[in-house]
């Protein structure tokens, strides 16, 4: 007869669990700084060029 396998569904959905939370987080960070902030940056430049020419055209 086999012997029955206690725990294992526990100890596997924690690893399942915790590498989940580990990748999202991670790309969560890849994401943020790698994208997101760069992009702001071209936002707020986009936006202070044309405050500049409105000044200036404005004079």
């Amino acid at each position: 007869m086999i012997a029955p396998i206690t725990g294992k569904l526990r100890k596997r959905l924690w690893l399942d669990a915790s590498c989940a939370m580990g990748l999202g987080v991670s790309a969560a960070y890849a994401w943020w700084y790698g994208y997101h902030l760069k992009a702001l940056e071209r936002q707020e430049q986009f936006y202070v060029k044309l405050e500049r020419e409105r000044a200036a055209a404005q004079q």
